[in-house]
């Protein structure tokens, strides 16, 4: 079998299993086991065939078996773990996949001995009592933190890539530095990440059992990062979660404890938000980027060679004429822009940092993983002086994710000696102001410090998935993103309906409106029944052109809430929409009701009317509106459509003339009233009202005679015959 073949048999295998086919799931890991010639699994396939060959003979004569339901649901969660360990097994045997390649070298590299590994990982303690004795020792110091760093590249590597966790040295220390008396929180949150990826990769039942051990750990970190991988681990294996009842069992005792509650609905809203990740890089690199990098040049004119910017009694003082260049340039929206998603917490750097991903430190994979700290061997060289700079201050705040803060740092350091040190000494006092700064921030949001650290967590995890050099032999964690809400763990976590409703809103407000209606229609069936829900509903099937049930939706908000002058002017436009002019016409008269001389509803009704050809009655609306609008486009331009179909020529050469005469006519309204002048035998008008029509179309022929031909029933019904046409066609083509 090719891994290809590996794969698609194992999906295969997963599918029947979900469908009920248990049969023809033997018959595949049958197939995965011919390729590995196992012996171990050739018994074990046998004796599940066995039991489940009982229980269709019992079932078949009638017994009365109470165990049934168990042994069933047992035999899909041992298919479903063998299949996932055969998997594992062939393709770390075949494939040149990066991950499986490294799994498959791992025992042929340099182990480190449990012995080495738990005198090595005890940083904090050896420090301590170098400290104590106040030997200013650095060389000891940086073997003390170069040996940890070793120690917890090989524990990552460890629990990452091995199938069994079979060394009891290795079990020793993960449950020592797992310990809450253990507190280096760079290496639980290291393991807690290595297991997670190995989950990602395969299924397996303790380690999932550890990942849940994780959640509960006094250190923040290390619990955060353990949420987030949980998060994504059950939506991944989610169809099978139910027949493993000790994790069930585990995510019921989770579901009891509200705080952890109150974080997972956090990390849920903020693996949600990455969707939009994309499309704001996008936007930052081809919109407000661009424009900022056009206000430069203007600003920089201010400056003489003679001035010093980093003059301290210059420093906060900024040029007036900035505003004015600013206002007028067009580029305060692009900043107020940027200012307003970043505050929204979206993740405004990744287009910032992609480019600094290429350094030698993240060649080593554990590190896209690696908590930011300043004592790491790549970084340190910045951190050295006791002296406060904005350098440090800034690695530390909230602003960036732990894989940003190692790129920022590492471009630091490339800079000359000389000009890295001008910064740190002139951004000296900024950098205390920022320093408090972060501690107002923590003091007013007691819970910020958990939402920052899975906020960085789940950047990191992007930036790994979106751009490593490996990223594509990796199944892409954030393809789950938009199925959180169907997962168990979700249906457990929304038995208190507001974390449902949050979540629903969330979607919402991010246009998501697939997943909003998913769980609104859940809220739904659940007794809720607000003319807000419905209001919501009926948007969110709107905005997906499902038309019919927007309606339905938006007429159970009005039995609610009668009279509301939104819900039926929804109501009326999807009575438009669906061709239904007639209600839609008594709906818009309604909601003139409700609201009277609003001038958008006056001119729907119309538009209602000129559908239902009631040209009369829609004239005589128009004349009161231009009475009072006399200036108004769309008044001036539904006045001339109007009278044009109500065949009263000289009323739309009237409004046309008028309409002409005002600012930022379109190219259609000019097409109209060219019409208007041929059926008035207005050659030369007409003609010249083509000709301008297609200079606006930037000389486009095609263009121009499909905006044409569209209006060729109007042009019959008002004299014109067909056969004239193409004539009239061809004299503008031939116009030189």
């Amino acid at each position: 079998m090719t891994p290809t073949e590996i794969h698609s048999t194992y999906k295969k295998t997963l599918t029947y299993l979900t469908e009920g086919r248990l049969k023809n799931a033997f018959e595949k890991i049958t197939e995965l086991n011919t390729e590995l010639q196992s012996a171990a699994h050739e018994q074990n396939i046998e004796n599940m065939q066995t039991s489940y060959r009982y229980l269709l003979q019992y079932f078949m004569e009638g017994a009365n078996d109470p165990e049934r339901k168990t042994i069933y649901n047992k035999l899909i969660a041992r298919i479903f773990t063998v299949a996932a360990e055969m998997r594992d097994e062939l393709l770390t045997r075949d494939s040149t996949n990066f991950e499986f390649t490294q799994k498959r070298y791992f025992p042929y590299k340099e182990q480190l001995s449990p012995a080495n590994i738990r005198e090595w990982i005890n940083r904090k303690e050896k420090l301590a009592e170098l400290h104590e004795i106040n030997t200013g020792d650095i060389e000891k110091e940086n073997r003390i933190e170069s040996e940890f760093e070793n120690a917890v590249r090989y524990l990552f590597n460890y629990f990452w890539l091995k199938t069994n966790y079979d060394s009891a040295g290795i079990m020793e220390i993960y449950k020592c530095v797992m310990d809450d008396e253990f507190t280096d929180s760079v290496a639980k949150s290291m393991l807690v990440s290595a297991i997670t990826l190995n989950l990602w990769r395969t299924f397996n039942e303790n380690k999932l059992l550890m990942l849940l051990d994780a959640c509960n750990s006094a250190d923040i970190n290390t619990q955060q990062r353990a949420l987030v991988g949980l998060c994504f681990i059950l939506a991944k294996y989610n169809r099978f979660l139910p027949y493993f009842p000790s994790v069930r069992n585990r995510l019921i005792l989770l579901a009891d404890n509200d705080i952890l509650i109150e974080k997972l609905q956090n990390i849920i809203i903020q693996i949600i938000g990455t969707t939009e990740t994309e499309e704001i890089s996008k936007k930052l690199q081809e919109e407000i980027f661009p424009e900022l990098m056009k206000l430069r040049p203007m600003m920089d004119e201010g400056l003489t060679g003679d001035i010093n910017p980093l003059n301290t009694d210059e420093w906060g003082e900024i040029n007036p004429d900035w505003q004015e260049m600013i206002e007028n340039s067009g580029v305060s929206d692009k900043i107020q822009e940027f200012a307003e998603m970043e505050m929204s917490g979206a993740d405004v750097y990744m287009s910032t940092f992609s480019m600094l991903k290429s350094f030698p430190f993240f060649q080593e994979f554990s590190n896209w993983f690696l908590p930011f700290y300043t004592d790491n061997q790549a970084v340190k060289p910045l951190f050295t002086s006791d002296e406060k700079s904005l350098i440090s201050v800034f690695v530390n705040s909230n602003v960036m994710c732990n894989s940003d803060r190692y790129s920022f740092c590492m471009s630091i350091l490339r800079m000359p000696d000389m000009q890295r040190n001008m910064m740190k000494q002139s951004f000296s006092q900024a950098a205390e102001q920022m320093e408090e700064m972060n501690k107002d921030e923590a003091l007013i949001t007691p819970n910020v410090q958990a939402k920052t650290i899975s906020k960085h967590y789940i950047q990191d995890l992007f930036r790994f998935f979106k751009l490593n050099t490996h990223r594509n032999d990796f199944a892409d964690m954030f393809q789950t993103s938009l199925i959180m809400h169907k997962t168990y763990l979700f249906d457990m976590l929304s038995m208190d309906d507001e974390i449902k409703k949050n979540i629903a809103e969330y979607y919402f407000s991010k246009k998501l409106y697939i997943q909003a209606l998913e769980l609104f229609g859940e809220i739904e069936k659940e007794g809720e029944s607000s003319a807000s829900l419905y209001q919501k509903m009926g948007y969110a099937y709107q905005q997906n052109s499902q038309l019919t049930l927007a309606l339905q939706a938006y007429k159970k908000a009005d039995i609610i809430q009668p009279d509301d002058f939104w819900t039926n002017r929804k109501i009326a436009l999807c009575y438009r929409l669906l061709g239904d002019n007639e209600n839609a016409l008594s709906t818009y008269r309604h909601a003139d009701f409700i609201k009277p001389n609003n001038l958008s509803v006056q001119l729907q009704v119309v538009n209602c009317l000129k559908e239902l050809k009631r040209y009369d009655e829609a004239l005589k609306e128009l004349s009161k509106l231009y009475k009072e609008y006399p200036e108004n486009q769309k008044v001036l331009r539904t006045t001339m459509w109007v009278a044009f179909n109500a065949k009263n020529i000289a009323q739309a050469s009237y409004f046309a003339s008028i309409l002409l005469d005002t600012a930022d006519v379109t190219a259609y309204d000019r097409m109209i009233a060219g019409h208007i002048d041929w059926c008035m035998n207005k050659n030369k008008e007409a003609r010249e009202k083509y000709d301008y029509v297609l200079k606006m179309l930037d000389n486009n022929w095609d263009m121009f005679v499909n905006m044409f031909r569209q209006d060729s029933e109007l042009l019959n019904a008002n004299g014109v015959d067909n056969e004239e046409i193409p004539l009239i066609l061809d004299s503008i083509a031939y116009k030189e």
